[in-house]
């Protein structure tokens, strides 16, 4: 009789082990990869360069000193990456209780009871003691692979996780350059403008001393003063843009508002006229969020086989032994033990339809993660070649606004000359001194806008996440 038990256990024990899985096994959609970026100049295209800039770290990319450490200490303490860590490693102990669930569980306990119940007249008291240690076998088996697809699922969120974490990161990386950038963009604003309040400062004071002479009307010096005014107010606001944003830039770093230390200026950043960008398909392979949907659509399509499982028969193994006796000095002699062993199958006859709908919801969880799979795709394709045809026309930009500067500085120079030789009138001066002001400051933003391409470039082709 023990032999056919122990063949029964060891019988079942090898159909939990040797199981079938039911559910779909993971296969990768089918998506559609163009065989170039949109965006992408003819002359890179002929070069077909397998190389993409987004392969080099970070540090290799942004080349000013204080940009580097602004970076290298928020991605050290910014609390949304840290966060997403303490998120990773939650994945990570739910992965572990999941697939505990394969396991069979072995538990200890020990108790002693003592009873007395009270006798009567002609009945003496009675009194007990029952002493007993024991060892408690709990296994369901996996026949169905419904804990095995479960630890699937979990494992892919996990991957989930980590490619989540990574995600932030370059997001950080990129938040970081573009606020930097941006602070210096202000920066050369603000120096452009108190440069061209000095000078306008200078030509009010002449302007008054020729309309006291009587060689001009007060007119000009209202004109004048109309100049100054306007690049006097524009100061204080840039003054606070700057300071909200190195604010904005010390909560990125994780720290309280505060000045930021500054690097080279805006015009000194270095950055190439032309980045390799790659092979489209390694587009799939390099984007932190792609991964990551990919590893939710696996999770998904793991929980599949988990609802399936629940239409089968559930086979639980149960067994305890041990010692049992009604005193502490016999308790553990052979006629104190003892042993039980039992098997129980559950197979589910109505439901109502909730098994059914159960896996109709896995399907269609499925299904949305495959459509945000591809989505996601689509999305990744767009963010490079929107980056790739701003790099390209904000250059084109900045080239054109550079010879704008030029000629309304020469303009702005020539109406100064004709003001003073008594040709012309401070309104042609007024006119040409607003237009170089405003020719500059818009230099200054598309050399800004060109930064800001290249970063929206280098975080769109999945660069800033390798540590």
């Amino acid at each position: 009789m023990t032999r056919t038990r122990t063949r029964v256990v060891l019988l079942l024990a090898m159909m939990g082990a040797c199981g079938c899985t039911v559910g779909p096994n993971y296969k990768k959609p089918t998506v559609n990869t163009p065989t170039i970026y949109r965006g992408l100049p003819p002359e890179e295209v002929a070069k077909g360069d397998t190389k993409s800039f987004a392969e080099q770290k970070w540090w290799f990319i942004f080349q000013d000193e204080q940009l580097k450490e602004l970076i290298k200490t928020a991605l050290e303490q910014n609390y949304d990456l840290r966060r997403a860590a303490a998120r990773m490693l939650a994945a990570r102990a739910a992965l572990g209780i999941t697939r505990a669930d394969q396991f069979p569980t072995i538990s200890a306990d020990t108790s002693a009871l003592n009873e007395r119940i009270a006798g009567q007249a002609t009945v003496p008291p009675i009194e007990t003691n029952t002493n007993r240690v024991g060892l408690n076998f709990n296994w369901e088996l996996d026949f169905w692979g419904k804990f095995r697809r479960a630890t699937e699922a979990a494992r892919a969120n996990l991957a989930a996780t980590e490619w989540g974490r990574r995600e932030i990161a370059t997001e950080l990386v990129a938040n970081v350059a573009d606020a930097y950038f941006r602070l210096r963009a202000l920066d050369l604003q603000l120096e452009i403008t108190r440069r061209t309040l000095a000078s306008r400062q200078d030509s009010l004071r002449l302007t008054r001393i020729l309309a006291d002479g009587g060689s001009t009307s007060l007119l000009d010096v209202r004109q004048a003063e109309q100049l100054v005014f306007t690049a006097g107010s524009e100061v204080p606001s840039l003054e606070q843009q700057i300071e909200q944003q190195e604010n904005f830039i010390s909560i990125l770093l994780g720290n309280n508002p505060a000045p930021v230390p500054r690097g080279r200026s805006l015009t000194d950043q270095p950055h190439a006229p032309r980045v390799p960008v790659g092979l489209p398909s390694s587009l799939l392979e390099r984007r932190p969020d792609i991964r990551q949907a990919e590893q939710q659509l696996i999770a998904a399509n793991a929980q599949i086989g988990v609802a399936r499982s629940l239409y089968f028969p559930q086979i639980a193994l149960t067994a305890n032994a041990g010692y049992q006796s009604s005193a502490l000095t016999d308790l553990f002699t052979g006629p104190a033990g003892f042993w039980t062993f039992g098997s129980t199958l559950a197979q589910p006859i109505f439901t109502a339809g909730k098994l059914r709908s159960n896996v109709r919801l896995a399907e269609a969880q499925q299904q949305e993660a495959v459509l945000f799979y591809q989505e996601a795709i689509q999305g990744a394709f767009r963010d490079v070649s929107d980056a790739l045809v701003a790099y390209r026309k904000t250059q084109e930009f900045r080239e054109q606004q550079q010879l704008l500067v030029n000629s309304a500085q020469d303009a702005a120079r020539l109406s100064h000359m004709r003001y003073s030789g008594g040709v012309a009138s401070y309104l042609e001066v007024l006119t040409n001194e607003t237009n170089h002001f405003s020719a500059e400051l818009n230099l200054a933003q598309a050399q800004l806008n060109e930064l800001l391409a290249l970063v929206q470039l280098y975080k769109g082709l999945g660069g800033g996440w390798e540590q």
